[in-house]
């Protein structure tokens, strides 16, 4: 196996749609994926491929807090069932994070699995004052790209829009 991580490319909409039904119970997050495209919301669009085949994808789009306006949301990641557990989602992840800080994002917020996302040095948000719209405490989580980048104040977390779609 021989997987590369590279932009999203015209052409990758379906195999992205379908890397995100076959991950998930439901098509929300491969619609997400759709209407952050659509609303020119994707930020960071990467995929992982393996032979030409899509096989993961990684979004970040634009997260707004009070005093600041330079955060991203990391949502969703997915890998086909086929290739999970091997590094793929490993490796979009920290693709992705370094894609932020080329792009000037200040920090990045997850909501996910504290044990999974706290590897690659993300921190409960609200040890920061951050809150978010879903209710989430332990899940939602930060990492700080640059140094005093979180608002000091703290504050609540709005994801785009287009994250109505989970019902928050």
């Amino acid at each position: 196996m021989s997987v590369i991580v590279r932009t999203e490319q015209p052409g990758d909409e379906a195999g992205i749609f379908a890397i995100h039904t076959a991950a998930f119970p439901i098509e929300a997050e491969a619609r997400l994926v759709d209407h952050l495209r659509t609303a020119n919301r994707l930020t960071i669009s990467l995929v992982a491929t393996d032979a030409d085949k899509l096989v993961g994808h990684i979004a970040f789009s634009p997260v707004t807090c009070p005093a600041t306006t330079d955060g991203l949301g990391l949502a969703p990641v997915a890998v086909l069932p086929e290739f999970q557990r091997q590094g793929i989602g490993s490796l979009l992840i920290r693709a992705g994070l370094t894609a932020a800080v080329q792009a000037g994002a200040g920090f990045v917020v997850v909501l996910g699995d504290p044990a999974y996302y706290s590897r690659f040095r993300f921190m409960q948000a609200s040890r920061f004052g951050l809150q978010n719209e879903y209710g989430a405490d332990a899940a939602f989580m930060v990492l700080e790209l640059r140094p005093n980048s979180l608002p000091a104040a703290g504050g609540l977390v709005r994801y785009a829009p287009e994250f109505s779609i989970f019902g928050a």
